[in-house]
């Protein structure tokens, strides 16, 4: 009995050992270490690329003289009230980016004369209504010289006048003491500065002042513009002198030493009037000087007879530096009492070329058939010496 408990006891013991024996432990794997990464080979920065850079041009249209009408003493306006007076030339100066000229008189109703008449049938003072500055806006005219002799017409209350006229009008103006134009056109700061020989006007005899002026602006604006109203007038007076004009005794200046003075200090372009009649042009520091762009639309007062009606509209075109890139003259006439109309004849355009040739042998243009006018070479031009001149 004992035995059997004994076994049985040991069965017992036995199952349990074996019932009791644990599962073997599965140890997970380490993790593989990750693969560095390729080396990335370093790559230089590329050189800046410079932006290409569009080369900005801009056009300027001019004329000369223009009064186109006066109702003193007398009525003299034109029949359709001066209306239509530019319509036959608008299509030229419209497509300029800046047009310019020179207006004789005073844009003014009413008003008492700065001077006094001692012969009705020959009083050349210009008054036209004020209204007529929306002939000239019509017309394409962005700005306008009031630095001429008739400028003060009617007094200076007749120029302050004409300036807010003007104003109101949308077209800038330049004439008095200093007042000058500044605006922008085609994305280029520009300056218009005129000039001339009468009282309160910017002074184109004080030589130094006016080259400071146009270094000043210079300095502040990309293209700067010198218009001049000077020289002697008449149909004998086409040819530069090179040396100081007179007329009926009043100084009018050295025009040729004013223009060339004011591009060496900083001007673009330089457009004259005054004499009545055209003169010639010259490319000089690659910069264009036109000296006389004669009577473009004045319809009565000023003869027109001769060569005395025939004026260009001078396209020209500079690039941003203000270096005359190329150029245009639109030859015109005046037959009254119509306004300015093309001239079949191309008369500004042999005048000009012809006159240009005899004043300066090469004045570094080339006049083609059709009107266009470019560069042409030109040996550097010898600067004058005046005794006044800084040593």
């Amino acid at each position: 009995m004992n035995r059997l408990r004994h076994c049985l006891i040991a069965l017992t013991l036995g199952w349990l050992t074996a019932c009791s024996t644990t599962a073997p432990v599965t140890t997970a794997p380490e993790p593989a270490a990750p693969e560095a990464a390729p080396a990335v080979e370093a790559v230089e920065p590329a050189e800046p690329v410079e932006p290409i850079r569009v080369s900005t041009k801009i056009s300027i249209a001019a004329v000369g003289d223009m009064m186109i009408g006066t109702d003193y003493p007398e009525n003299h306006l034109p029949d359709d009230d001066g209306v239509g007076f530019l319509a036959g030339v608008a299509p030229w100066l419209w497509p300029a980016d800046i047009a310019f000229g020179n207006l004789e008189g005073v844009l003014v109703d009413g008003g008492e004369p700065g001077k006094k008449c001692s012969n009705p049938n020959a009083c050349y003072l210009f008054r036209s209504p004020s209204r007529y500055a929306f002939h000239y806006r019509a017309a394409g005219f962005d700005v306008l010289s009031l630095a001429n002799n008739h400028a003060r017409d009617f007094g200076e209350e007749g120029r302050t006048a004409t300036m807010r006229t003007l104003r109101d009008a949308g077209i800038h103006h330049s004439g008095r003491e200093g007042d000058f134009a500044s605006f922008e056109a085609r994305g280029l700061r520009v300056a218009v500065l005129a000039y001339a020989v009468t009282k309160n006007s910017n002074m184109l005899l004080d030589y130094a002042l006016s080259e400071q002026t146009v270094r000043d602006f210079a300095a502040t604006h990309d293209i700067v513009i010198v218009s001049f109203h000077g020289g002697a007038e008449g149909r004998d007076v086409t040819r530069l002198p090179f040396a100081d004009e007179e007329y009926y005794g009043e100084p009018r200046g050295d025009v040729v030493r004013f223009a060339r003075m004011v591009i060496d200090a900083g001007a673009d372009l330089v457009i004259g009037h005054g004499p009545h009649v055209v003169r010639a042009m010259e490319r000089y520091n690659d910069r264009l000087i036109a000296y006389s762009l004669g009577n473009f639309a004045t319809y009565y007062g000023i003869s027109v007879a001769g060569i005395k009606g025939v004026a260009p509209i001078l396209i020209a075109t500079l690039d941003e530096e203000g270096r005359f890139v190329e150029g245009e003259i639109i030859s015109t006439h005046q037959l009254r009492p119509a306004g300015p109309t093309l001239d079949p004849e191309s008369r500004a355009l042999k005048l000009i070329r012809g006159l240009s040739i005899e004043d300066f042998g090469n004045p570094g243009l080339t006049f083609h058939p059709d009107g266009r006018i470019t560069p042409a070479d030109r040996p550097p031009v010898a600067r004058r010496t005046f005794p006044e001149d800084p040593s």
